[in-house]
Order: structure tokens, then sequence, then C-alpha cells
């Protein structure tokens, strides 16, 4: 993650006087509340506005990363650590072009 773009993030809420409303709670809120949005983007058919997603996924990826600041958290530290449990969860051998969830293979 670009710290440029973590700054460009706080600095809009700290302009704006906001961090007082983003608590760990009204964050995850907003987050599910925005991948719903992002959702509604294929609803009812697979044509898109590749646009209306990019922003409803920039939505979700603000409130993300405003959360992990907010605890706290290396964005890459978390990811990466996630990514490690996914492999142990995930193993090619068990998972390579299976959609199965882990605990089926």
């Amino acid at each position: 993650m670009k710290q440029e773009t973590i700054n460009e993030i706080l600095a809009f809420t700290q302009d704006r006087d906001w961090e007082q409303f983003h608590t760990p709670t009204n964050l995850a809120k907003s987050i599910v509340i925005e991948a719903a949005e992002l959702l509604e983007c294929f609803q009812w058919s697979d044509e898109y506005s590749l646009e209306h997603v990019k922003e409803e996924l920039a939505d979700v990826f603000v409130y993300c990363i405003d959360l992990a600041q907010n605890l706290n958290l290396d964005i890459d530290e978390i990811i990466m650590e996630k990514m490690q449990k996914n492999k142990e969860k995930y193993p090619i051998d068990k998972a390579k072009g299976k959609s199965t969830k882990y605990t089926k293979l």
C-alpha cells in the first residue's frame, strides 16, 4: 500500500473533522454498506458499468484503510499474514481448480 494513498485518505478525513465518526464499529458498518453498493453494480445482469464498479470498490478500500489506520494495523502485514493462512488452508495439491471451501477439501 502506498503511503501517499494512505496520507490522502487520512487528510481527507482530518480536513473534514470526521475522525469523531470513524469508530471501528462505524467503519465496519460502512465497509459492509459500500460492499453492498458494489454488489448492486452486478444485480440482475452480467452487464455493468466499469466506472461505477471502480467508484464503489474505491469506497470499500477507503473504509478498509480507515479501519486499519484506526486500529493501528499495518495493511501489508495483515494481508501477508492472511495469505499465509490461506496457503495453509488451501494447499495447491488439494485446491487447484476447485472452488470448494477448505473444510471440504
